[in-house]
């Protein structure tokens, strides 16, 4: 804010030039004044930082005089009454003034305004309050001169911002962002030649909270799973029982042939009430050993039975 402030009422003033450059970290800057600039009757010529601090005086005689805060930060030359600022910070950031005072008046002949690439910001968490179903972070983003704040409530499944939104620019010139990003509260300092971030995880400040977003749903599928499976084993029962069923279907549909039968008595000698009955398939007769004396060759001895069948005619 103060180089800010010092470039407005340069401004105000009236000068003959104003140069903007942006200077990366550790870097260094060449303060430049053209001869032509500087009246030879000048009395004192002097570098002035955000015009209330000298850096260094430059005397008509060929005297010097340097500020000791920045004696090891600066070199110098007497004849051309240039600077060069060694090794720049963010601090360093602000208007540089070249001004040559004669005995009647000072006359600001040349300015800079230089802006230094920015460093990280620290973040801190301030408060933790937490349970088994949220967790509310109070979270600080802040450099050397400027901070921004703001609170963070985070369920199992999502985290949201409570202020400090809106970026907030610092001192020197540069801009906080304390912001939201997937499971990181991040924060942002960057100007025009820089940008720095610091992320914190959520998960290391809120175990409980876990990140969802994006992450396959599985429940459908094992729905469908289940199902499957069912029907699988529903459909190897079924085929279980209807092979048992054509199974038996076929013991029962099984038809016997009865063996045809030659006719060996003629139908009158059928008595009647044999007629009417039904007639077996088969029957078998016991047949005992011939009796009597052989009229020619031993024959060999026979079983004591023999089964012999009798076949019966049909009914006609």
């Amino acid at each position: 804010m103060h180089a800010v402030l010092a470039l407005m009422v340069f401004l105000l003033q009236g000068s003959t030039s104003v140069t903007s450059e942006f200077v990366k970290k550790d870097s260094d800057f060449l303060l430049y004044i053209n001869k032509s600039a500087i009246p030879e009757n000048f009395f004192i010529f002097r570098w002035v930082f955000n015009t209330d601090t000298n850096l260094i005086s430059f005397g008509h005689d060929g005297d010097t005089e340097v500020n000791n805060s920045y004696s090891e930060r600066i070199d110098f030359s007497k004849e051309s009454h240039s600077v060069k600022l060694k090794r720049l910070q963010e601090a360093d950031s602000g208007t540089y003034t070249g001004r040559v005072s004669t005995l009647k008046k000072d006359l600001r002949s040349v300015t800079y305004s230089i802006i230094v690439q920015v460093s990280p910001a620290d973040l801190t968490v301030d408060h933790v309050s937490s349970s088994s179903h949220s967790c509310i972070l109070t979270v600080t983003c802040s450099t050397g001169d400027s901070h921004i704040s703001s609170n963070f409530t985070c369920d199992t499944r999502t985290c949201y911002q409570e202020g400090g939104e809106k970026p907030k620019v610092t001192a020197s010139g540069a801009v906080l962002h304390l912001q939201l990003a997937s499971h990181s509260i991040i924060c942002n300092h960057s100007n025009q030649v820089s940008y720095e971030e610091t992320p914190r995880n959520i998960r290391e400040l809120c175990p409980n909270h876990e990140d969802k977003r994006g992450q396959p749903d599985y429940t459908i599928g094992i729905v469908f799973g289940v199902l499957l499976c069912g029907a699988a084993l529903g459909a190897a029962r079924y085929r279980q029982k209807r092979g048992k069923s054509d199974n038996r279907e076929t013991t029962e549909n099984t038809v016997y042939a009865a063996p045809d039968v030659e006719l060996t008595n003629t139908p009158a000698q059928i008595p009647a009430d044999e007629a009417l009955e039904p007639s077996p398939t088969s029957t078998y007769s016991l047949v005992g050993p011939h009796i009597g004396s052989s009229t020619s060759t031993e024959q060999k001895p026979l079983p004591e039975s023999l089964y012999a069948q009798v076949e019966k005619p049909r009914r006609i």
